[in-house]
């Protein structure tokens, strides 16, 4: 590969095909990597937004950008991966991206060719991409098996297409699968002991950030515009990144001051600096992750969010709990437990194409043993709430049910919960997909020692 220009390598449309391969090599969560290539490759401020677009948008389409280029290459030799990616990259903007005209994006496909390969590679893009300009791109009727027509719609591997359709029907999954393609949206969840919501919408708004409050959470905010991360409530620790979905969690588990809660794997804790905020001056929260560099991280935000008089970490496998702690120690356990995390998908969107199906195998029995061993150390009449990020009933439903079967001293309770939350309440558990409010996918069970 010939050296790269200093324009091009600084360019948006360059770091963001470097970003689609990192991803798609494994081992690179999207989130995590574009503010490394930001930095990296000094993009300017202003392509930060276009950037993460371009990226979210392309990774999101992966396989129905693939469908698409593939009759226009199919008689190529060889397609490098990363030719690949540039033409789905390229594809991505031609089609969903007004802004640019397609000359323009075509131009600077070729010359990232040509200086990541050679002149005819540059050659081989240009006349695939003009090509698709010249024919448009095949149609998903083509496609004669119903399902994967439907995974190649959504971008969903075929497998887990089916696992959905199985669980909620065809035009549900074909609901969540667009609703996934849709950019995801920022909340926040405003410290109440500090400031009311509309006292913080109004502060931001000095900030230059449009918010409003959640309709699903009572400490939830949701901004329109602008970057909450950098506003001074941000950075007095007032407020926190938080998804709408991930604060019902301490609003299930009906926390009050002076409670003892463990929260069993907290990291990077979000919902243990929001359970020690609701205890107030009393009671404490005992954190466990099995990583020591990701309990750094809880203490990391206990220490900005003004909880640590409350938080205690410990590094400890959530399955031995009940060797480390006495019988009925504690009045509240959280088991946000390791899941597939596929409610994710919208602000993660590689983690579907990451999934293999024996995950779903797998987990499940982690998750039913973390619950066991938890559940000795709560006191009698106490809540135990199990959430997941994930949207499978393998992994919430099947869990609850499995463990209620052996515990007969637990049953489940309501869920204390908005009443606009209601439609996604069954059989007293919440399952949040994540086309019903454009929140991440959640599932929550509240379940009390008889």
């Amino acid at each position: 590969m010939a050296k790269i220009p200093k324009k091009l390598l600084h360019s948006v449309r360059f770091t963001a095909l470097e970003a689609i391969e990192r991803i798609n090599r494994g081992g690179a969560y999207s989130n995590l990597l574009l503010n490394e290539l930001i930095q990296k490759n000094k993009v300017d401020g202003k392509d930060t937004a276009l950037l993460t677009e371009l990226v979210y948008g392309t990774i999101s389409r992966q396989l129905l950008l693939a469908y698409e280029v593939e009759p226009f290459i199919k008689k190529a030799k060889k397609v490098d991966p990363w030719v690949r990616s540039l033409l789905q990259l390229s594809l991505y903007q031609m089609l969903y991206l007004d802004r640019v005209p397609d000359h323009a994006i075509i131009n600077e496909a070729v010359e990232i060719a040509k200086a990541k390969g050679n002149p005819g590679t540059g050659k081989f893009v240009n006349g695939v991409l003009r090509s698709i300009q010249r024919a448009g791109v095949p149609s998903l009727d083509l496609i004669e098996d119903p399902i994967e027509r439907l995974a190649t719609e959504i971008s969903m591997p075929k497998f887990l297409t089916e696992k959905f359709v199985a669980e909620i029907g065809e035009e549900e999954t074909r609901k969540l699968g667009l609703s996934l393609l849709e950019p995801s949206r920022v909340s926040a969840r405003v410290d109440l002991r500090y400031l009311s919501r509309e006292e913080a919408i109004e502060a931001l708004a000095e900030d230059g950030i449009e918010a409003r409050v959640s309709e699903l959470s009572p400490y939830g905010i949701i901004a329109d515009r602008g970057f909450l991360a950098g506003s001074e409530l941000f950075q007095n620790g007032w407020l926190t990144i938080q998804d709408e979905s991930s604060m019902l969690v301490a609003q299930a588990m009906q926390i009050a001051p002076g409670q003892k809660v463990l929260d069993a794997c907290a990291a990077p804790g979000g919902k243990t600096t929001h359970i020690a905020a609701l205890l107030e001056d009393e009671g404490s929260v005992t954190a466990l992750d099995i990583h020591e560099h990701k309990l750094k991280l809880v203490q990391e935000n206990a220490e900005r969010l003004r909880v640590t008089d409350r938080i205690v970490t410990k590094k400890m496998d959530a399955r031995e709990a009940a060797q480390h702690f006495e019988a009925e120690s504690f009045d509240r356990i959280l088991v946000d437990a390791p899941c597939s995390g596929l409610g994710l998908m919208r602000r993660k969107p590689d983690i579907k194409y990451q999934k293999q199906p024996q995950d779903f195998v797998q987990l499940p029995k982690i998750q039913l043993e973390i619950l066991k061993n938890c559940a000795p150390t709560l006191k009698s009449r106490g809540i135990m709430v199990y959430s997941t990020c994930t949207i499978t009933s393998a992994e919430n439903q099947a869990v609850v049910e499995a463990f209620l079967a052996e515990q007969p001293d637990f049953e489940k309770i309501d869920l204390t919960l908005d009443v606009k939350l209601q439609s996604a309440i069954h059989d007293q558990m919440l399952i949040l997909y994540p086309e019903m409010f454009m929140t991440d996918g959640f599932f929550i069970c509240a379940m009390q020692k008889k």
